[in-house]
Parts: C-alpha cells; structure tokens; sequence
C-alpha cells in the first residue's frame, strides 16, 4: 500500500533502510510525502502583460488541486533519504531560492509548440541522457548548444520552417531505474538515481540518497542556464556565424562538408538581404529563442521550485520550460501526474508500444482539460516496428478526441542494445529507421510530425554506433564517455539532421503541390 502525506520522514539511517514507508522493496511500490508549506508568489518577468482574476484563469480540475496535493497519490521512483530533518532543511533553503525559469518564457514555449501541432512549426529536443557534476564544463555546454544550433539551421533550411530549440539541459539530472538495487559480486547496494540524488561509484558511501546534492543540481542548472543565455543572445548564435559553428572534429567529414555548402548558401542569401537594404542587425538574426527541459521525476526537488506567477495566477515549476513525465511514472491516478496536471508549464509524454490508446486519451484529458494548442507533447519511444504498427491507432484515437498534441518522436529509447563487450549502444541504421517510421505514418494518418527527441552530444564519443564515420562494436570502448545511455555523437546527430530535413522538405514540397493543385 502507497505511503500518504500522512507518513512521518524517513527514520531509518542504514544504507539498506529497514525501516521503509513501504512494505515491499519493490522500486514501482517506492513513494514517500513531506509536509511542506505553500510557495510564495513571485512577480512574473512579463510585467508587460495584464494582470487576470486567478479564477478566470484556472483550468477546471477533476479535484482540489494544491502544491502538495501528489503527497496523496502513489509516487513511484522516489530515493529514500536516511535524514528526514535533512531533507527538510534542504527543502526550505530551495524554497527560497531564485526560480531557474520564468513564467513568461515557458508560455512563450508553449505558443511555439502550438504552432508545431499545426505543423507550423518543428521541436529539435536535445541533449544529454543524465547531466552530471563530473562533466560540468562551459565546453560541453557550449559544444551540445552549437550543435542543436547548426541542426535548427539544416532543418529550418529544408522545411522552410521555425526550429523550436529545447535543451535537455539544465536539471536533466534524475533517473528512473528498473530495479531499487543493483548488486556487483554478491555486493548489494541501492541503484544510482542521478546526481541529484546519489553518486555513480559503487560504494556503499556513494549510493546513500544526499538531499544536497539538490542544492547543487540547482546551482549547476542555474549557472547552465546562465550561459546558455548568454550564448543565445550575446552574439554567439547570430546567423552570420553560422559557417563558423562548425566543430573541430566534423570539418574534415561528410557531414562537416554538407553543413559547410549549406552554410555558404545561407551567407549568400543574408549577402543578398544587406544588398537589398535588409539589415542582418535585427535582433531575430543576431539571437535565438533556446528553452530547457527535463523529466519531472524528483517530486520535492520539483515542488520546491514551483512558484505562484502573479500575472497569470497560475501556478509553474520554475526548475525548467518544459517538464515530461516518463513511462515509468504516468500511471493516471500516481503523483507524477498529479504534480503535473496543476502546474501550466508545456508538458511532454512519454508513450511505448505498452500505451493503450484509450489510457492515452484519459491521460491527455487529465493534464489538458482546456485542450490548449501547445500544452501537451506526445514523445513516442517505441522502435520502427511498433511505430508501424502502433502509432497510427494513437493518432486516431487522440483524433476521435478531438485533443490537440506535438508529435513528437524519441528514436533512441526504443533501440538499446547491449554490444558484445557489455556496454548498452543504439545502432544509427535503427534510430534513423525509427524517424523514417514516423515521418511515414504521420503521412499515412494525414497528421503533423511535431519533431524529435534525442539524447546526443556536441563531444565526439563513441556511444552509439553506425553513421556515415561508422562507429563499429570495436569502437566503443575508446570514447564511452556516458555514465548513463548511449548518445549520438555531433556528426550522427549532424547526419540525423539532414535526414529529417530532407524529410521535411518533401513534406514541404508535398503540401505546395497540392496546394497548386487545387488553385489555392
């Protein structure tokens, strides 16, 4: 039976807790609640808009909605913390603390993915599997944002349409894991969770959940976020630069070559814009729009960041733009989406081939009663074949709902598999069969493919394998940089790039024809 908030802390101070708020060991069965006091409103950074009655706009809900309301609900993939008194502490210095994001960008965020569910638009989201404290470096953060920026520029090329840029970057720290435990040679130990909650060395010190690491998982997300502004507006991501984003390691490579002519091809188009008397100083050439996501897992972590914005009246999680909930953790009466359903951030799904299409619908009318454009984007994870076989029945049934979701594709989740050294990879020929699958059924069903998620670097690392510099199983061990799931590398992720823009410039191509056809 699920622990409510009507639970004491966490008493126990052993490594392996023999004191749980739970009966059964079992991961899926794991919840705990904290007693916590409501958060204070903040001002909202849009001063420009009008302040609202909190009762116009709040969504109608199923029930009583509050901060802390998915304290009564089954929570699943929460650590057990040795400290309650710890954690508490933890929890009230996070509380005051600066929100990471505002109100104002995150509905800016969900007004661009309303435009990628009428296919107006499309999301390149991106980033790595889990953050880390080891590889916190302005390197690879400037490394993973230069090459989300240079393939937002090869698929706005091809489909002749914005590129909504979402990192998974700053707070993509928690993990959900399959097992509570891990044991090495007869040595049991609780399973790494993430960064934010405990370390990856297996030993025993290292595995105890630390509610500190919180306060330092959101230091290193403010200061991410810090410089993934700065790079997004202080110049860097100007379009003039675009032949210069190129990485080291790519230039001398198939894809290094393609993006270089594409890059020549946009100079000479802004060259002709100057000679036209078009400045290449307006603000939309010299910066970009650059938002971030994770997946919304660490349920106090989250609601201590969720802050009152004053000029909506609607409550939002200021830990990032854009939260998901996981498939370990959707469950429709669970506190994940109890957490969920109250806070007006964007909100991402995501869905295997095990999503019953009716669960779907009642999922997506829990978390969007108002069926706004832009609130709900549907991730789909699930593998080639099953994507030919299960997502048009998706599609149709959310269709017969009449909801309007972003679709959106995650070829990597649905493509592990373990090489024969022992380490987790994904074969390029898999997560590209993956895209084409649903590019392919979208066309079938007379729907709009929103975008893709994936889990890729800006570093050149050995993870996955295949591409056009093909990776092989030999490879692997050179550079296995991931503490997590295999990424694709700058030049797959390149390559993957001008395979969706090709994608999307048939589409385009498509849709003019058509157009011409019938004399619009």
């Amino acid at each position: 039976m699920a622990a409510t908030a009507s639970n004491s802390l966490l008493r126990t101070k052993s490594l392996v807790p023999t004191h749980s708020l739970l009966p059964s060991s079992n991961l899926n069965n794991q919840c705990y609640s904290f007693p916590r006091p409501k958060p204070r409103p903040i001002q909202a950074v849009q001063a420009a808009d009008n302040p609202v009655n909190v009762k116009q706009q709040q969504p109608r809900r199923e029930a009583r909605w509050a901060v802390d309301s998915w304290k009564s609900k089954k929570a699943l993939q929460l650590p057990e913390y040795p400290s309650g008194e710890k954690l508490e502490a933890v929890l009230k210095s996070l509380e005051s603390f600066p929100p990471i994001v505002f109100a104002g960008e995150a509905r800016n965020l969900e007004e661009r993915l309303g435009e990628a569910a009428m296919g107006k638009a499309f999301l390149l989201q991106g980033g790595d599997c889990a953050e880390s404290f080891k590889e916190f470096h302005a390197n690879n953060i400037r490394d993973t944002f230069r090459i989300l920026l240079q393939m937002s520029v090869v698929m706005m090329f091809g489909g002749q349409m914005p590129v909504i840029k979402v990192g998974r970057m700053a707070g993509q720290f928690a993990k959900p894991r399959s097992e509570g435990f891990e044991e090495q040679n007869g040595v049991k130990l609780p399973s790494y969770r993430g960064d934010n909650v405990n370390g990856d060395a297996f030993e025993e010190k290292a595995r105890i959940p630390d509610p500190e690491r919180m306060i330092r998982a959101y230091s290193q997300s403010a200061a991410t976020l810090n410089l993934l502004r700065a790079f997004a507006t202080g110049g860097y991501a100007a379009m003039q630069r675009v032949s210069q984003w190129n990485l080291d390691f790519t230039q001398h490579s198939e894809q290094g070559d393609r993006y270089l002519e594409l890059a020549h091809r946009v100079d000479e188009a802004l060259g002709f814009m100057a000679a036209a008397g078009l400045t290449v100083d307006h603000p939309i050439m010299k910066t970009t729009e650059f938002w971030t996501s994770h997946e919304c897992l660490l349920l106090p972590y989250e609601q201590s960041l969720t802050r009152l914005d004053s000029t909506s009246g609607l409550y939002y999680d200021c830990s990032a733009h854009m939260l998901w909930v996981g498939e370990r953790t959707r469950q429709l009466d669970g506190a994940h989406v109890e957490f969920l359903r109250g806070v007006a951030n964007p909100l991402g799904i995501k869905v295997s081939d095990k999503m019953d299409p009716n669960e779907l619908v009642k999922l997506i009318e829990i978390l969007n009663p108002q069926n706004k454009p832009g609130r709900i984007t549907v991730i789909t994870r699930m593998g080639a074949e099953n994507t030919r076989v299960k997502l048009p029945h998706l599609i149709r049934a959310v269709r017969r709902a009449g909801q309007i979701v972003t679709w959106v594709s995650d070829p990597m989740h649905g493509n592990t598999i373990k090489a024969p050294c022992g380490l987790k990879t994904r074969p390029f020929d898999a997560i590209r069969a993956e895209v084409k699958a649903f590019f392919d059924m979208h066309e079938q069903e007379g729907s709009h493919p929103g975008g893709v998620h994936l889990e890729m670097t800006g570093q050149n690392v050995t993870e996955c394998i295949g591409g056009s510099r093909t990776v092989t199983f030999d490879d692997l061990s050179s550079r296995y940089h991931t503490h997590c799931d295999p990424r694709l590398n700058a030049s797959q992720s390149l390559e993957l790039a001008f395979i969706i823009s090709e994608r999307l410039r048939k589409s385009r191509i498509g849709s003019e024809q058509s157009l011409a056809s019938m004399g619009l």
